[in-house]
């Protein structure tokens, strides 16, 4: 089947953008997009096709880590340029096969969208036409359980995502959400995060005063402070309770 390049040509969806809405079929059943996950975070990401070496390392790297992904309120979503029986088969071949890292018979149970007409892939600017016209590149979108768009990943399809930095970057996105601070280069929880920026002169002197009370070196406007891992993760745990409630008052 031939599809036009500039068919494939989209708006993409940013970053602070509702995502795009969709009812697609899965490995898992039908499923409303993103509604049937409102309360939950969820990433969406996209496999070129089926019966792929690079996607089938990924496939069982997300599986492997599925718990950790739940732990945080977090449903994954994959997305594959095939039809579901085709789906099927390659989870399979998976099972039955595969052995990498040491993991095999590993059965893969998070949901896997059918794209072979590209709707999707298209909706959310996953065909990239210089790269294909077919096949989608190796797309990340992180949403909050409000439906937002809050990160945005591409790679190429000969490149292997790293799945803990998906992780990592979940953790930290929810990591501003409660508790309104920023994260630094290579931050990993437990180590300091970030003050916001003063917004007033007022503001800024008094971050000054309090770096000189504290010793802090830094200028006024990197100021670190420490946040142990373990609150980190024992308010994550209670956000998970307090968005499914919000979004249900909205």
């Amino acid at each position: 089947m031939h599809y036009d390049i500039q068919d494939c040509i989209t708006s993409f969806p940013l970053i602070g953008d509702k995502a795009p809405q969709f009812v697609a079929n899965t490995t898992n059943g039908r499923i409303t997009f993103p509604n049937d996950y409102a309360g939950r975070w969820v990433i969406l990401f996209s496999h070129p096709m089926d019966f792929t070496p690079v996607c089938t390392t990924e496939f069982l790297s997300f599986q492997s880590m599925l718990y950790e992904f739940k732990k945080f309120n977090t449903e994954l979503v994959g997305l594959s340029v095939g039809a579901i029986p085709s789906h099927l088969a390659w989870f399979r071949s998976v099972y039955e096969e595969i052995n990498f890292k040491d993991w095999k018979n590993v059965k893969i149970t998070f949901p896997v969208i059918a794209d072979m007409d590209l709707h999707v892939s298209k909706l959310y600017g996953m065909i990239h036409p210089n790269t294909s016209d077919t096949k989608t590149v190796r797309a990340v979108f992180i949403i909050d359980p409000h439906g937002i768009i809050r990160t945005i990943l591409y790679y190429p399809q000969t490149t292997g995502r790293n799945i803990q930095e998906i992780l990592r970057i979940l953790i930290a996105l929810q990591t501003n959400n409660a508790f309104g601070v920023s994260t630094p280069a290579d931050w990993m929880p437990g180590m300091p995060v970030t003050e916001s920026l003063p917004q007033t002169n007022q503001e800024m002197q008094k971050r000054i005063a309090t770096n000189i009370k504290n010793k802090n070196k830094q200028s006024w406007y990197l100021t670190f402070r420490d946040l142990p891992k373990s609150k980190i993760y024992e308010k994550l745990v209670k956000k998970k309770k307090q968005d499914k409630q919000r979004v249900k008052t909205v």
